[in-house]
């Protein structure tokens, strides 16, 4: 049994399986790949959280907390790029994991991706909904109440509070959209994609360029009034404050709220299967995508907290409420529209990512490759898992809270990044002379400073968290050991290899 959980899918194999039928099309470019990293970054991160994080958590010091993010990010990257010019195929940390730390680690990191895309796709299709409704309220349109939002939130003290809602329409009827977009295929979708990012960075710049103007530099006094840090270990305060709820907060907490913001610069690394030149194609929209969007979120943050006081940001809408408030209600509206084409963008990518991650998992037998490994003869998608992540994202999303699912999917891609920093210190000791095309930089301080700040920004997230984690991943060891383990191609190969041997020796 333990040599099966920790046995390790070899380099050769997984190139040679690059070459084999049932293969995604190659289609996307470097320009469209970053097209794909920016749309999947910028959105309902700084769109909709960077208010209540302000307001409640770090005030203006959430600017370093972007910093400290995107630091974070940025190690993981490298990471990234690294393993995506070595193994160009489908599946991202859970291909690499497979290859490095073995099945049963290959299993965990591709069930945890599955929780941050999803998980991720449902935040952002609950955020998508409520600025859809700001734009319809500007034009005297406004839902009944059970339809305009879930029956549950998730307040600042961390408690679960039944509201007038039944279901949130919105939300369900864009992830619907997307779920056929993407069934269609990759380049349409890519090119859907390319639109809405083009409008939001639009507004990006609009919302750097006019806020500018209102800035008062008193906005920004005091700076850190929640204080500089936020650590805190299962519950258990390290360093800093927290509120009346129980929770860290600080600039390091920001930035473990924030780093939703960041979610999605990783799921260019599972397209490597269509990029045209993967090798240096996937690190280049891997890179370029994360820098650009760094620069501008901590451009935003500077200009919103400095156009209004950090304890007056909205909560739900903090870009356009901002403006709003600057008496710019015109501005509002052009954020607002903007905000609900960039966020339909993240939407589209995050939905794009996981049933790649199922598919290479199917390819393996660790789900059923019927179901989840069915690529469509005319469109070239994983169309059948597509649908089911379009149902799981539309019933996660009509029915449950934004802030509670925010913060599950943030632990749980701080985890997959923690495991690929991790990954490629293993894959240069076990595969030293492995061709890479692209090479993490000043080896090994990148991955080791990963891993640490990872861990750092876990450890300052509320510790519900925590156990949400758990509970999802012993969800998936209960699949693992009832299917995976017992149809796991690479176990097959072993046994079959194994027994060709004893009958040779007979």
């Amino acid at each position: 049994m333990r040599q099966q959980l920790f046995a390790i899918k070899p380099l050769r194999q997984l190139l040679d399986e690059m070459a084999g039928e049932n293969r995604l099309r190659r289609v996307l470019g470097p320009v469209q790949l970053t097209s794909l990293g920016v749309g999947a970054i910028i959105g309902a991160g700084i769109f909709v959280a960077t208010g209540a994080a302000a307001r409640n958590v770090a005030g203006p010091a959430l600017m370093l907390s972007y910093v400290v993010a995107g630091m974070t990010c940025v190690f993981a990257a490298l990471c990234y790029a690294e393993f995506a010019s070595m193994v160009p195929v489908a599946g991202s940390a859970y291909t690499y994991a497979y290859a490095t730390l073995g099945e049963l680690f290959a299993w965990i990191i591709g069930w945890d991706l599955i929780l941050e895309y999803a998980v991720g796709s449902a935040t952002v299709a609950n955020g998508w909904s409520g600025y859809f409704q700001s734009v319809l309220a500007k034009f005297g349109v406004q839902l009944p109440a059970a339809l305009a939002g879930p029956p549950i939130i998730y307040n600042a003290a961390g408690e679960f509070v039944h509201t007038a809602g039944v279901v949130n329409l919105p939300a369900i009827v864009i992830v619907a959209i997307v779920t056929a977009v993407l069934v269609k295929g990759i380049q349409e979708s890519a090119g859907f994609n390319t639109t809405m990012v083009f409008l939001k960075v639009a507004a990006v710049f609009f919302v750097i360029l006019v806020g500018a103007f209102y800035i008062n530099p008193e906005n920004w006094s005091p700076f850190a009034p929640y204080g500089m840090s936020g650590l805190s270990f299962f519950g258990r305060p390290l360093m800093g404050q927290v509120n009346a709820g129980g929770q860290p907060v600080g600039m390091l907490a920001g930035a473990a709220i924030i780093f939703f913001a960041y979610i999605g610069f990783d799921s260019v690394s599972t397209h490597a299967e269509e990029a045209k030149n993967p090798t240096r194609d996937v690190p280049i929209g891997i890179i370029a995508s994360l820098l650009i969007c760094t620069v501008l979120y901590i451009a935003v943050v500077a200009v919103l907290t400095g156009m209004v006081r950090y304890d007056n940001l909205s909560v739900d809408a903090g870009v356009s409420d901002a403006f709003k408030q600057a008496g710019l209600p015109w501005a509002e509206f052009i954020i607002a529209a903007a905000g609900v084409a960039g966020i339909t963008s993240v939407l589209l990518v995050l939905m794009l990512s996981a049933p790649r991650v199922f598919l290479a998992m199917a390819r393996d037998g660790m789900v059923p490759p019927g179901f989840f490994g069915e690529v469509h003869p005319k469109f070239r998608t994983p169309w059948k898992s597509t649908i089911l992540i379009g149902v799981f994202v539309a019933t996660m999303t009509g029915f449950l809270p934004i802030d509670a699912l925010l913060h599950l999917a943030n632990i749980g891609t701080l985890f997959a990044f923690l495991i690929v920093c991790a990954a490629v210190l293993i894959m240069r000791r076990t595969n030293p002379d492995a061709k890479r095309p692209f090479r993490a930089p000043f080896y090994p301080f990148v991955p080791i400073l990963g891993i640490a700040s990872c861990l750092m920004l876990m450890f300052s997230l509320p510790v519900a968290n925590w156990y949400r984690l758990i509970a999802w991943m012993g969800l998936g060891l209960v699949i693992y050991f009832s299917y995976g383990y017992k149809r796991s191609a690479l176990a097959a190969q072993t046994r079959a290899v194994a027994a060709s041997g004893a009958s040779r020796r007979v």
